[in-house]
């Protein structure tokens, strides 16, 4: 186990998202953070992102598969201090044999404004040789089933340094770089004591970091739930003002954030008087969770994206329920509410993940508009694009992270009024009709009377 840094706590922190969505026939969405007062730092995580990517996306797409190729890259706060910044990235691509991950961790020494690869917190050769034999040593000690020949004293190998509660440094390898590939991830804690004579000044300005930070709370999967369902439902605080037996109503969702770019988001559906629903990521929530509270307060309704935008159709049902729960939390501790809707990315569903959505008390919401806006840098096409594929009922995919799509919303909105259009939550489409758990919803032009899914979602109904 590894400290974390609750990234709300830290000055000027933002989430941005490189994000394709589904192109070429590939499953594309990374996130890293950018920090005002170390540019460099961000220039180097962003250009960690797109290295890989450009690696992924030049590989060959495996043989007969029905998945398509899968790309996903999260982040935490390994460290944030006066002195020093850590940024762990996780980063998961499909290949042939499966998913793989591999774990890289960079520092920022914010007196010098240096960025370092964690190697550069051992000291030197003769203490980096030494890290790797103590390595060696706890694995056989504990009798770890990995292969102990591959690892050597080469920094490319010790890229992800960290610290855990009791500063016993922590070594990471990427999956198959110490075992079997099916192994996942393998990690060892080399004591305090063999391991702090090995520390660079900027290695002991790290270790002080983690010991002085204050310790993780609710991160047990019990204790998220806990905190999650102690919260009321999420609810828009304008919600029922408007009938829509009788008016012409639409829902504009927006995805993946919140991004640089969607306080002005926020600003513009206030001068139309427009709500929206917002289905954040867990860990851009956790990194701006007063923007969360803003949309709260303002009308609009917050929703589960997600901890880290992973195909859940994909995922083990463990997996589901970790990706729903986390993110459940960062939500519910920012607004105080629990959400009541989620948005399985990519909307790759089925009944493993209705049926956990439902057991969390949320009901899946894809849509039957799509802006296309991820890749497009032309506002004016992605209005026109929404524009003609809304009608009444309709639950309209954007992306708040987009700012193209930012800059879309006035022309959306403009139109839209003058077409006669009215805009709620998605709750609000089906009026008196409770959105139930564990459901599938498409749009609010629904029958009066449930229909089967098709027989990829057997189990599950929609209204």
């Amino acid at each position: 186990m590894i400290n974390y840094v609750d990234p709300s706590v830290v000055h000027g922190l933002t989430a941005r998202t490189l994000s394709t969505g589904e192109s070429g026939g590939r499953r594309v969405h990374a996130a890293y953070p950018a920090f005002a007062g170390a540019p460099r730092l961000t220039d180097r995580l962003r250009d960690t992102v797109d290295d890989e990517l450009h690696r992924f996306t030049w590989r060959k797409n495996p043989g007969d598969t029905t998945a398509a190729p899968e790309f996903n890259v999260d982040w935490m706060l390994a460290a944030a201090s006066k002195e020093v910044l850590g940024v762990r990235l996780r980063i998961g691509r499909s290949m042939d044999t499966g998913w793989r991950e591999s774990r890289t961790t960079l520092w920022y020494d914010r007196a010098d404004r240096r960025v370092m690869a964690s190697a550069d917190l051992i000291r030197d050769d003769v203490a980096l040789a030494t890290l790797a034999g103590a390595v060696k040593d706890e694995m056989t000690r504990r009798g770890t089933p990995v292969r102990l020949d591959p690892l050597r004293p080469d920094p490319r190998m010790f890229d992800s340094l960290v610290f855990n509660p009791r500063g016993d440094l922590v070594v990471e390898f990427d999956d198959g770089q110490a075992g079997p590939r099916d192994t996942g991830r393998v990690a060892v804690a080399v004591p305090s004591a063999v391991s702090e004579p090995l520390l660079s000044p900027i290695g002991l300005r790290a270790r002080r970091a983690v010991l002085s930070a204050p310790g993780p709370s609710g991160s047990a999967q019990q204790d998220m739930l806990a905190a999650s369902t102690d919260k009321p439902p999420a609810r828009s605080s304008k919600a029922g003002g408007v009938d829509c037996t009788r008016a012409r109503c639409v829902a504009l969702t927006y995805n993946d954030g919140p991004g640089p770019g969607t306080g002005r988001l926020l600003d513009v559906l206030g001068r139309y008087g427009a709500r929206a629903t917002f289905f954040s990521l867990g860990s851009s929530a956790s990194a701006r969770p007063d923007l969360l509270r803003r949309m709260r307060d303002e009308g609009h309704l917050v929703a589960n994206h997600t901890w880290s935008h992973r195909d859940l159709s994909r995922l083990t049902t463990l997996m589901v329920t970790s990706q729903l729960s986390r993110a459940q939390h960062a939500i519910a501790q920012a607004i105080g509410q629990a959400p009541t809707l989620m948005r399985p990315p990519y909307g790759g569903t089925d009944q493993r993940v209705a049926t956990v959505a439902g057991e969390l008390g949320m009901a899946v919401v894809r849509w039957n508009a799509d802006a296309e806006d991820r890749n497009d840098p032309d506002p004016g096409a992605i209005a026109g694009r929404v524009v003609a594929r809304t009608g009444p009922g309709s639950i309209v995919l954007m992306h708040d992270f987009h700012d193209p799509t930012v800059d879309a919303a006035p022309e959306i909105l403009r139109r839209l009024t003058e077409a006669g259009y009215t805009f709620v939550t998605v709750p609000e489409l089906y009026g008196g009709r409770t959105m139930r758990p564990g459901w599938i919803y498409d749009s609010g032009a629904a029958p009066e009377a449930p229909e089967r899914l098709p027989a990829s979602y057997p189990g599950a109904m929609r209204p």
